[in-house]
């Protein structure tokens, strides 16, 4: 997926219309969804304050991991020093903006709401060992720990990245990040020592966060999903839990790639070749999903033990079944056999399909991750205004947080495209002396 264009833009020809104000109407769509959403959270805390608090944590590990999987995957990129995504990136970097306020939120469900959402928050476990584990105090302490590690580690990271930019590019962004910018500038010294100053501090960077990503997440995935069932518990709960976020980063991430493609008119920038590199992520990261799902299944279902069959005999029968299948088919069935093909990752019509489906998809999974636990054997599912309103809101807040961004920095990665020391963050050295490294460091 990397390699040398024929033509290597020059910085003006990157520039040319990259700085183009974000959609009025689309910021005015986001603050209107999350003003219906924040009308239906309040009107919920009166008449069914349990379902609203619900649907808040469905959404918040919905917004979050996906959030989170997005700048993961950035930092990925800095791990693999890959060429080929340079100047689609910053398009994932902007998942960062809405980290702040998900901590915002997440203090929001454990303070305030988690008597309405989580059982052992209203009576003692009656194992022991739960009794030690969701112990509230060392509860809280290590879930806000955690994730205030995993966004503190990710907004440094992207903020590493964001720097590079403005430090060579004139002043231009929206007015409420005039002083941000200034303050990065400061101390910005000559473009190729910063390039491989930062290059070397990101390599350090990345590899926290992807420590911090994985074991991070699995607790979180642990504490505020797992933890919903009282007596279940799975060993791989925690990878499915966070790949799921990581397919449905790069799902989204290609349908937004494909807005500003067309919202910028930068074909020759954007091309049809990151589609199918793009596609071709969503595939394979779709297989792995389903390989996760199945392998955890297949357990469970061979080692027959009472503690866990259950959980998944639950969203098997009665009005679980029909969501559960559903989920299935958006998550795995339709973008597996849907992407098989190169023509369907480079046929806009076709990826955006399944890639909406995996979008829905895992908002399913969430649900069916919260919602069984709490309700248990139900015929007519726990589905409406409350859930929906939520969503709603959420999806407006995280829009808005991402444009907010878009507009404030760069919109590509411009330093790393078309400074003529692009290429020598292949061959790290010193940031002090300017020297290669030995290979063995």
């Amino acid at each position: 997926m990397s390699g040398h264009d024929a033509h290597v833009l020059t910085r003006e020809e990157v520039l040319t219309g990259i700085d183009r104000p974000s959609s009025a109407l689309l910021k005015t769509i986001s603050l209107v969804l999350a003003g219906i959403g924040l009308l239906v959270f309040v009107i919920g805390l009166f008449l069914n304050p349990d379902r609203v608090w619900q649907a808040l944590l469905i959404n918040w590990l919905y917004f979050t991991s996906i959030s989170s999987a997005g700048v993961m995957f950035v930092a990925v990129q800095r791990i693999t020093t890959a060429r080929w995504s340079r100047p689609i990136i910053r398009f994932l970097e902007g998942y960062v903006a809405f980290l702040p306020v998900a901590f915002v939120l997440l203090l929001l469900i454990l303070f305030v709401g988690r008597h309405h959402i989580f059982w052992w928050s209203n009576h003692i476990p009656e194992i022991r060992e739960k009794r030690v584990y969701l112990n509230p105090p060392f509860f809280l302490t290590r879930v806000v720990l955690t994730f205030l590690i995993i966004a503190s580690l990710s907004l440094w990271y992207v903020y590493t990245s964001v720097r590079l930019d403005v430090g060579i590019l004139s002043e231009a962004g929206a007015n409420w990040a005039r002083g941000l910018r200034e303050r990065m500038r400061r101390g910005f010294r000559d473009e190729r020592r910063e390039l491989h100053s930062t290059h070397s501090l990101q390599g350090k960077l990345a590899v926290f966060l992807g420590f911090a990503f994985v074991f991070g997440w699995i607790v979180l995935s642990w504490d505020l999903s797992m933890s919903l069932d009282p007596h279940f518990q799975s060993t791989m709960y925690g990878w499915w839990f966070f790949m799921g976020g990581w397919v449905t980063a790069l799902a989204s991430w290609t349908l937004i790639v494909m807005a500003w493609r067309r919202y910028l008119a930068r074909y020759d920038l954007i091309q049809e070749k990151h589609f199918h590199d793009l596609g071709k992520l969503c595939f394979a990261f779709t297989a792995f999903w389903g390989y996760l799902t199945f392998g955890q299944y297949l357990v469970i279902w061979y080692g027959n033990m009472g503690e866990e069959t259950h959980w998944m005999r639950l969203r098997l029968i009665e009005g679980w079944r029909i969501p559960t299948l559903i989920t299935v088919a958006l998550m795995f069935v339709l973008p597996f056999f849907g992407l098989l093909s190169r023509a369907a990752k480079v046929f806009l019509p076709t990826m955006v399909f399944f890639a909406t489906s995996t979008i829905i998809g895992l908002w399913m999974h969430r649900y069916l991750e919260v919602y069984p636990s709490i309700y248990g054997v139900v015929k007519d599912i726990p589905l409406g205004i409350w859930e929906l309103g939520v969503a709603l809101g959420l999806l407006g807040i995280w829009s808005y947080c991402y444009l907010a961004f878009m507009d404030a920095f760069p919109r590509v990665r411009v330093l790393l495209m078309t400074s003529p020391y692009r290429d020598e963050v292949q061959v790290p050295v010193n940031p002090r002396t300017m020297e290669p490294l030995p290979a063995h460091e």
